[in-house]
């Protein structure tokens, strides 16, 4: 009978992520390291084996070591949310956990909303983060003039950044290039021939809001928009009913405009409904064109072309650089990363 200290436990070990992987040992565990010397093809391919096999990285060691906690708290805004949807949330969220699941790293989601330190934080964070009980945090659309930022900066925690939020040396920054997006999204419609183009905003006191009207003007000016066109905004509230509201105020203001880039899918939904009650068919007699590709654009008739957002890879990015900044802290700058969107196209554009 073999000695206790030898026999199986059944367990997949290092080993055999790393066979599994077709990489060294060293490299699987630099990717359970969060070390930023593996490319991006590697550190997939040893995800996808520690996934598969179900490998469970030995923390407690490491814990004791490092003094790590293995948790990781993401804070969200509530206005953020409100703005961006829960489509945004969710798929964030998934792309962050397919990173650190792997690792035995647990996520904590806080609801960050406004007021006074004690109203904007709940407790437990609050109690967490001071007594460095997590080992980093994800702040996605903090608002300027919330505390949690100077706290984490005084606390010298790991932290990471998304959205419109204050910036501060020691914390890196992930995020999509909205205005780009807007700014492709016009150009498409007024290349498509469409000569009368117009935008429904969301509010525009929201950082996401401003960017996606900014995409819309440089869009307009890039393609040398005709008569009317990037004069022609309406402001929506993120809701169907927002966008059915604002697109009657359009064909109110020009009858004729064949184009229109709303800032949400929702708000698109609405303008499609609009559109129909005033006999406008789409895409033939007007273009309409979504934002964030939500289970939305798949279900209105027409389908909706939309813009998709890259929340997926943006969770998955902003957790890996955050586990880089946990493992290997470092005074060099830390990494900024802007991601592209993409423009899905359906029918009714």
């Amino acid at each position: 009978m073999p000695p206790p200290g030898n026999r199986r436990t059944g367990r997949p070990t290092l080993d055999e992520v790393a066979a599994r992987a077709g990489v060294a040992r060293m490299t699987v565990s630099r990717v359970i390291n969060a070390a930023a010397s593996v490319s991006p093809r590697t550190r997939a391919l040893v995800e996808r084996a520690i996934a598969e096999t179900g490998y469970v990285p030995n923390r407690a060691a490491q814990t004791l070591a490092g003094k790590r906690n293995d948790i990781v708290a993401l804070v969200l805004s509530e206005p953020g949310i409100s703005i961006y949807g829960e489509h945004y949330l969710t798929e964030i969220t998934r792309g962050i956990e397919t990173v650190i699941a792997p690792l035995d790293t647990h996520l904590m989601l806080a609801l960050n909303r406004p007021g006074t330190e004690q109203e904007s934080l709940t407790g437990r964070l609050t109690q967490m983060l001071r007594g460095h009980r997590v080992d980093g945090v994800l702040l996605v659309s903090v608002l300027a003039d919330d505390p949690l930022p100077a706290m984490v900066e005084r606390l010298r925690m790991p932290a990471l950044l998304s959205g419109h939020g204050p910036a501060w040396d020691s914390a890196g920054r992930v995020d999509v290039d909205e205005v780009d997006a807007a700014c492709n999204a016009t150009t498409y419609l007024l290349r498509q021939g469409r000569s009368v183009v117009a935008t429904i905003t969301g509010p525009l006191d929201t950082h996401p809001a401003r960017r996606r009207l900014e995409g819309y003007r440089q869009g307009v000016e890039l393609a040398g928009g005709t008569r009317g066109t990037g004069r022609l905004i309406a402001c929506g509230d993120m809701t169907e009913e927002g966008g059915a509201r604002a697109m009657r105020e359009i064909l109110a203001m020009s009858p004729d405009v064949d184009g229109i880039l709303a800032a949400s899918d929702a708000m698109a939904a609405g303008a499609l409904r609009a559109l129909r009650e005033a006999g406008r068919r789409v895409p033939e007699d007007a273009a309409v064109i979504g934002f964030d590709d939500s289970v939305i654009a798949r279900h209105t008739d027409p389908p909706l072309t939309s813009v998709r957002l890259p929340l997926s890879e943006m969770g998955r990015t902003m957790a890996r650089i955050l586990l880089q900044q946990i493992g290997a802290p470092s005074s060099a700058q830390p990494p900024h990363s802007l991601l592209c969107a993409e423009l899905v196209l359906r029918d009714s554009a």
